[in-house]
């Protein structure tokens, strides 16, 4: 697998694996709730998920140890067939000790020759919310490269989230996206169709980008 420019970020989260195991410490979310409300939010972008609705294909890119799927398994969800992706061999070994039965890639999509399948939802949680060493410019960048990717293999709607401007202060390891640049690249280059939420109490939101409109 070959590495990328976003090698401290890499670096950054493998060393939290190492220190403190598969938890949310270890994908350096610093509360358990928040990331639990984080994965709720994510999850809310499918439209139909339920026992009398048709199979649901869901996409974690960035998946960490696959505790989406543990939050998944543990609150319910039904008819959702998960797959995960992250860039780290350490994580991705973990996934597989813990989900046999799912499928996990681990491969650099802007740079490893892959096919990947098309999938109704993707989400991406916590990819874009740490730059590191990056400078905003590298990480933006970053961040519409897999995002114009991602949008192209979903069938439905993709989600993720960024850090919010709308804050006391910023912190110059995280990323801190205006709305208004966010916005312009949507409606310039994928959809009109799209929601931002920041209803959910952490300083942060999440953008669902959709295919079609909502009927």
């Amino acid at each position: 697998m070959q590495r990328t420019y976003i090698n401290s970020i890499i670096k950054h989260y493998e060393d939290c694996l190492d220190r403190y195991g598969d938890n949310h410490l270890g994908v350096d979310w610093p509360n358990a709730a928040d990331a639990d409300k984080r994965y709720r939010v994510m999850l809310d972008i499918i439209r139909v998920a339920n026992d009398q609705s048709p199979l649901v294909t869901l996409f974690d890119f960035g998946c960490g140890t696959a505790q989406m799927l543990s939050y998944i398994n543990e609150h319910g969800y039904r008819n959702l067939d998960y797959q995960g992706l992250d860039i780290s061999e350490k994580f991705i070994n973990v996934c597989t000790s813990k989900f046999p039965h799912n499928q996990f890639f681990c491969v650099d999509i802007l740079r490893d020759d892959v096919a990947l399948s098309n999938y109704d939802y993707i989400i991406m949680n916590g990819v874009f919310t740490e730059k590191r060493d990056l400078s905003f410019d590298e990480m933006w960048e970053y961040c519409k490269q897999v995002v114009r990717k991602l949008y192209g293999i979903a069938n439905k709607g993709i989600a993720f989230n960024v850090m919010s401007k709308n804050v006391q202060w910023e912190r110059d390891d995280l990323f801190h996206l205006s709305t208004d640049v966010l916005t312009s690249f949507i409606t310039g280059e994928l959809s009109r169709n799209f929601v931002i939420r920041s209803d959910y109490g952490l300083y942060e939101y999440t953008v669902y980008i959709y295919k079609d409109c909502i009927n």
